[in-house]
Order: C-alpha cells, then structure tokens, then sequence
C-alpha cells in the first residue's frame, strides 16, 4: 500500500520568493532519470554542508521497474552538485525509499523502503560511505509490520526505532489494509522487534518519523485509528509499554502523518493534515501532561492549509514548516501551491515563501531540515508534467 503518494500526486509542482527577507534556492531539479524523481523525504546535513536524503523513483530506469526506476539515496553538496550514492536495483531487495535517511559518525546511511524485499512489503536498508547497499531487514506483512514509510531513528547503541503501516495486529482493518501497523526496534545484529501493534482504538496507519527521549520512549502520530478514527499521539517504552497521549476528533485536528518535535519539558508540536476551525490543518501542542491545545488553524488560503510535514523550532520558540496547499491561489487553479511558514510563541503566522510551481518547485510534503545559520532546508516532490522534484534552501535572514 502506498498511502502518501498518491495523496501527493494530486497537488504537485514548483516556486519563487515572498517576503522580504528570505532568499529562496533550488539546489538541485530532478530530471526522474539516473537522478532520481519525486523525492518525498526529509533531508539531513553533514558538517561539511552537503544533503543527504532519498527519491521514491528514478535510478536503474533500465532495470528496475521501467521506465520508472525503483529509487535512490542522494547527495546535494553546498553548490548544489547531485551524486547518486545508491540506486535500488530490484522490487526484490528494496524498492521505494519514502522516509528520508539517518547519518552517523561514520557516514552510513540508514532508511526504509515502503517496498521491495521478498513479500514486496519493504525493508530496512545500509548504504555506507563506499555506496555499498545492505537489506538489514525485510518486513513479511504479518505481524511483524509492512510497508515502513517514515523512516527510523537510532539510539546511543546503534538500534533503529521505527513504524510500518500495515500489519501487526491483521485482525484490524483500518482503510481496507492488512493490519494497522507496529512500531519496531531493529538491533545492529538485525533482530526485529514488534514495541507495539496498532489494533486501530488505540491508532492506525503510523507513517511518520518517531522522536525519542533520554530515557528511551518514543513517541509519535498515527493518521488514522483512535476514538474520533481520525489519529492519535502516542507514547511508547522500550519495553513496550503504550499510552495514548491524545486522540483528535476534527477540531482539534486529524489525519496527522507529521512527526514530533518535543522540547526539554516534554511537550510535544506537531501538524495534522486536515482538521481545525477552518479544516485545512493545524499546529497543535500536547503537553507534557496530555493536554492538547490547537496553536493555529490553517485555512487553505494565503496562509497555506494541507501540512504534510513537521515543526522546527528555533532558540527563540519559532517553529518553521510547510503547507503542501495554499499560499498564493493564483498558483493550481485558486488552490495554491503550498508555503514555508514561520509561526512564532504567540501564534503569529507568517508565510515566508509562496511556491508557483514549476520556477523553484512546489507542493512541500516534507519536515524542514534548520543549519545553524537559520537557513532551511527542504524537498518538493514535482508535478509529473516534466517536474519530478526539487530540493531547496531558504534563507531566512
């Protein structure tokens, strides 16, 4: 099942620059061929500048699923150069890539694809510094889980932490799938465990990042499942241990496919896809002591609606993020081709750039990724009319 391209697939394309401060850069433009098309992912930096993240086709276009390609993990330096570090060659090693990567220290790479693998139901992969591909897992579609697409998370001793979102518990049926998704530990050894399986009351269809504390819990969204069947957040211990943090039901907001951000209290910020006062979305906070409260209302106007991605948040308490719809409705027949937005501690939005399709890319989906400098970073997934993607920088200052 692929849940969140075709979501996208429908609202695609690319950009210019609004306010007066910020200078918008396309790094790079995918041509979906060799390159690489449609990158969804989020991005992660090394010191020396360059970006790393995935496209979920393009590649081996000879070879794998033609003429499509089955994918890539890239790399854009500083001046915007692209090189391919790996191209997945067959629907049966891996196949996919949605979530973006992780680096350590020694500059191996580590994701998942929502595909490929025997049961074609994905895997978790290695690509180290040599470009040398490694399947560390590949998911059965039982209870073990299928169809991984946010991406993982590591921990000190080098465990990856994330969710799929199918399987698990297969006697819930959420949206006609095949179970309602786990959230797993994989060891460096390679040994899958399942923390939790979604028995759709408590969530259903996990497709974001988790995030995690010091003492090791994790928490995160789902986009469906929960009282109001329209997600939850969550928290889950190492040992497995489930509480639901919140449960929305429209108003609040719904359908969040976003990962966390939580600060050193506890307090979690995310977006949901839809829902709020006006539907097209919301900021919300849940606190460390589980209570929710709405911190802005998209309205699917000049404001942007449709966040598909999560926060950032600076020193000053700004988070930063993008709305895959709205912004300037001269762009997609009056329904906007998505913003980057600033929201400050008072809950004063401002959009800080207006996509326009096609110029600088358009329709972001993706968590922004922040340097230290403030500047952000980011991927659009294109508009398949002869635009397969983008990656950007924005500087904000």
């Amino acid at each position: 099942m692929i849940r969140l391209v075709p979501r996208l697939l429908v609202i695609i394309a690319f950009a210019l620059t609004t306010a007066h401060a910020q200078t918008f850069t396309a790094l790079y433009d995918f041509k979906n061929g060799a390159d690489g098309g449609i990158p969804i992912s989020t991005l992660v930096r090394d010191p020396a500048g360059n970006l790393y993240g995935t496209a979920y086709q393009g590649g081996d276009i000879d070879n794998c699923n033609p003429p499509q390609g089955c994918g890539t993990v890239f790399k854009v330096s500083p001046a915007g150069k692209e090189t391919v570090l790996y191209a997945f060659k067959s629907t049966s090693n891996a196949a996919y890539p949605q979530g973006g990567v992780i680096r350590d220290a020694a500059g191996n790479l580590h994701g998942t694809t929502l595909l490929g693998g025997p049961a074609n139901i994905g895997t978790v992969f290695k690509v180290d510094k040599t470009g040398k591909e490694s399947v560390l897992y590949n998911f059965t579609g039982g209870t073990d889980g299928g169809n991984p697409a946010g991406g993982v998370i590591t921990d000190a001793n080098g465990n990856l932490y994330g969710t799929t979102e199918i399987g698990g518990d297969l006697s819930c049926q959420v949206n006609q799938m095949n179970g309602c998704g786990v959230v797993f530990k994989l060891t460096k050894a390679g040994k899958l465990t399942v923390l939790h399986r979604f028995n759709g009351k408590d969530g259903a269809d996990p497709a974001a990042p988790l995030v995690r504390d010091k003492s090791g819990n994790l928490y995160g969204t789902t986009y469906a499942g929960g009282g109001g069947a329209l997600g939850v957040v969550f928290k889950v211990s190492d040992a497995g241990k489930f509480t639901v943090l919140h449960t929305f039901h429209g108003a609040d907001g719904a359908d969040s496919g976003a990962g966390l951000w939580r600060d050193e209290s506890g307090n979690l910020y995310g977006t949901t896809y839809a829902g709020g006062s006006a539907g097209g979305g919301t900021v919300f906070e849940v606190s460390n002591s589980s209570k929710e409260r709405v911190l802005y209302n998209f309205t699917l106007g000049t404001d942007g609606g449709r966040p598909g991605g999560g926060l950032v948040r600076d020193a000053a308490g700004n988070f930063y993020g993008t709305t895959s719809l709205g912004g300037d409705l001269s762009c997609n027949n009056g329904s906007g081709c998505g913003t980057v937005f600033k929201l400050d501690s008072a809950g004063k939005e401002t959009v800080l750039h207006n996509f326009e399709d096609k110029s600088d890319g358009g329709f972001p989906y993706q968590t922004l990724l922040r340097d230290s400098s403030g500047n952000l970073y980011g991927t659009t997934p294109g508009n398949l009319e002869g635009n397969w993607g983008s990656v950007f920088k924005l500087t904000t200052k």
